[in-house]
């Protein structure tokens, strides 16, 4: 089974499980309208978005210019669902785009983003030897490789995986622009990543769970949220899994999920 097969499992299990009159969908980047033609075919309205919509083709809706990092051009609370499809390691402001993804959905919404793995064993090792998301084929993020787009006519530059984010840091940004992860789809194993596993894995075993018990003890209150690093740390799903597929429900509008943060935060600087 393909990536975009897993994906549009994936997309089928989220629309039956909210299943809802006269739906609403965001897809953001659009690309060539593959997923808006899914959306459309299961009943949901779909507003599409890209930076580039000269490239989409699905003829029933129009695709709009969009930096999501500037704002997405809709009111807020209007969308069930809010694709991001290979989008998030492209954006320079991702915690900007986090938010505006929970400006743009209804509380309990769901957002579901693919990227590549950045989590896993494979990419973990290039970026130990060169910084580079595959050591033996790609070059380290430069100026000739990582400028994918640059127009002379506009402002636009459309950045290769110049910023590639791993599945801790993602929940964080979400956690700050108030939603959560609420589920993990496994989507394609790499041999490469396998043979890593069976050298690394009592390594990362061991050290997640010495850190773990060492800032607990500092900070028993964070126990939680330790656990559930700890848990997306050392999960094989994600270490093995060449790409990822996260869900995120929307938890909190914005100005609340800011005062939950100052509630749990420690505000004293130390390390």
């Amino acid at each position: 089974m393909t990536f975009k097969d897993i994906f549009f499992r994936a997309l089928s299990q989220n629309l039956i499980a909210r299943a809802k009159n006269n739906p609403v969908a965001i897809d953001l980047p659009a690309g060539n309208g593959e997923t808006s033609k899914f959306l459309l075919d299961h009943g949901y309205t779909v507003h599409a978005f890209d930076l580039f919509p000269e490239f989409f083709n699905e003829k029933r809706i129009q695709c709009q210019y969009c930096d999501a990092t500037e704002g997405i051009p809709l009111p807020n609370s209007m969308a069930d669902l809010l694709i991001c499809q290979e989008g998030i390691e492209h954006f320079p402001d991702q915690l900007s785009a986090f938010k505006e993804f929970n400006r743009v959905l209804k509380k309990n919404g769901s957002l579901i983003i693919t990227t590549p793995n950045h989590s896993n064993l494979k990419h973990k090792v290039s970026y130990l030897l060169t910084e580079s998301e595959r050591h033996s084929r790609i070059m380290s993020v430069n100026e000739y490789d990582s400028i994918w787009f640059n127009r002379d006519h506009n402002d636009n530059q459309y950045y290769g995986h110049v910023f590639l984010i791993g599945i801790t840091k993602m929940r964080l940004l979400a956690k700050i622009a108030g939603l959560k992860i609420s589920k993990i789809y496994f989507s394609e194993l790499k041999t490469s990543n396998l043979f890593l596993f069976v050298i690394f894995y009592p390594f990362i075993l061991l050290s997640s769970l010495m850190t773990y018990f060492r800032n607990v003890r500092k900070k028993p209150h964070a126990k939680e949220a330790y656990r559930e690093i700890l848990k997306l740390n050392i999960d094989p799903r994600i270490l093995l899994d060449g790409s990822l597929i996260v869900e995120f429900e929307k938890e909190y509008e914005l100005p609340e999920a800011k005062t939950a943060l100052h509630q749990i935060g420690s505000y004293d600087f130390q390390t």
